[in-house]
């Protein structure tokens, strides 16, 4: 047998607290492991049923001073300390517990089960292409959810007839038992077995949706994905989710967008990041070049000696805010490729190239660059 825990240990108190501290700390944990409150729960029971043992004992004066003194032994029915459960005297924690755990709904009811219900909410994804996140797009999903049988209306009972009001719990879906405890009487409040908690019985079922009143059903439904959103954000639909119960709303339709990597571009918040090549000679001698963007190409000159790694900006060319006005801006790094398997020609105007040096070679420089270009083929 496990050995057993101390009382004190067990209610949290140190050993010197008063009786209202105890009382206290008992009533805290009797709240918090009572089985109305823990249905089904077995370490809840056991919880509560130890944190009665060590209210037992160390709320009575004489038996806290015998386990003060001999420890469990001193208390034990069964050992010289004498006394047990019987012999508890409760002080008036039965209309404690009257008020906390019986009465009406009780903790351990579903109080609100007959009444309303909200449909249940449904989550699904849709995929969109980078230039379709960017402008907006409407897209058609297709999802599967529990919509209202056709052949009964939702309620369940075969055409021609209905349900009837359970006659256990008078259409409450509630059957209420009163219990004997050592802290009185209790009032629980449980689910009505005949009619599950419905408060109707259905005698006649229908025979499409077996009485369940809502079908599988797929749907197609038309979604506004709108400008700007980014990836991972969610698109709520109110009312597009499964139907409520008892005249509950329909749940909501919560539909999360997923955007398709771009060969070329990169979202950086409203902001459209690429990259574009260059050849050394362009970038030596400066050049007009044509720059994708999500609006088509545009024009953009580059300075003479432009470096690779070189960043430049165009306004408003970037990603449209999703709330409010205007759009980010596309910045655009260049890279200067360096050629490779040069021909014979191509390496010997690289050689005349590295001679000349200085502002006075101008001329010369830009006439080199002019060869190269033809024996590039630029």
């Amino acid at each position: 047998m496990a050995e057993k825990r101390d009382y004190y240990e067990i209610l949290k108190v140190d050993r010197n607290a008063s009786s209202d501290d105890i009382k206290r700390a008992y009533r805290k944990l009797a709240k918090k492991y009572h089985p109305d409150v823990n249905p089904g729960d077995k370490t809840a029971e056991a919880r509560f049923k130890e944190a009665n043992e060590a209210y037992e004992i160390l709320s009575d004066q004489d038996k806290r001073a015998k386990y003060d003194q001999f420890g469990h032994a001193g208390v034990d029915p069964n050992g010289f300390g004498g006394g047990g459960f019987g012999d508890f005297d409760f002080g008036g924690f039965g209309d404690i517990f009257e008020t906390f755990f019986g009465g009406g709904t009780g903790f351990g009811a579903s109080g609100r089960r007959n009444g309303p219900q909200k449909g249940r909410d449904i989550q699904t994804s849709v995929e969109v292409a980078f230039e379709e996140a960017a402008f907006g797009v409407e897209k058609e999903i297709n999802i599967f959810r529990m919509e209202n049988c056709d052949t009964c209306h939702g309620t369940g009972a075969k055409p021609g007839t209905e349900a009837k009001t359970c006659t256990t719990c008078h259409g409450t879906g509630q059957v209420q038992y009163k219990q004997q405890t050592p802290f009185g009487q209790f009032v629980n409040v449980k689910t009505c077995d005949s009619c599950r908690g419905e408060g109707k019985v259905i005698s006649n079922p229908c025979k499409f949706c077996h009485g369940k009143g809502k079908v599988r059903k797929s749907k197609t439904i038309k979604v506004d994905i709108p400008a700007g959103i980014d990836d991972g954000q969610t698109i709520s639909l109110r009312g597009e989710g499964e139907p409520g119960t008892k005249g509950g709303i329909q749940g909501n339709l919560y539909i999360t967008v997923t955007i398709r990597p771009h060969p070329l571009f990169q979202r950086q918040g409203n902001d459209v990041i690429c990259e574009i090549p260059i050849t050394f000679v362009d970038a030596s001698l400066g050049a007009e070049l044509e720059v994708p963007t999500l609006d088509g190409k545009v024009k953009y000159s580059i300075h003479e000696g432009t470096q690779t790694g070189t960043v430049f900006r165009l306004k408003n060319k970037g990603i449209p805010h999703i709330r409010g006005y205007g759009r980010g801006d596309q910045y655009v790094k260049v890279l200067v490729e360096v050629p490779k398997n040069l021909t014979q020609q191509q390496k010997e105007l690289l050689r005349e190239f590295s001679q000349l040096d200085g502002d006075n070679n101008h001329e010369k420089r830009k006439g080199f660059f002019e060869k190269m270009k033809e024996a590039l083929g630029i």
